[in-house]
């Protein structure tokens, strides 16, 4: 039997988009929102979005080597034309 490639994608063999190190960063980022002691970057304002606790743990992955998706900002698709 030959084995089927699902949708023409190309992924590593276990199939997941984010790494080991991205999953313990974001962990650990939910811990310190829940107890309150995520702290936002410059500001150094107390994180109390369960978006926001995502976000900061992706980017302290993407710094430290993990295995992480591309940043969805900027881009031409949340403007629209005229």
């Amino acid at each position: 039997m030959a084995e089927r490639n699902s949708g023409g994608r190309s992924r590593s063999r276990s199939g997941r988009k984010y790494g080991q190190k991205a999953s313990q960063k974001v962990e650990r980022a939910m811990h310190e929102m829940k107890r309150g002691q995520l702290k936002s970057g410059r500001s150094g304002k107390t994180v109390k979005n369960r978006k926001q606790a995502i976000a900061i743990g992706l980017s302290e992955a993407r710094g430290a080597g993990g295995r992480v998706l591309r940043s969805g900002r900027g881009g031409s698709g949340s403007r629209r034309k005229k």
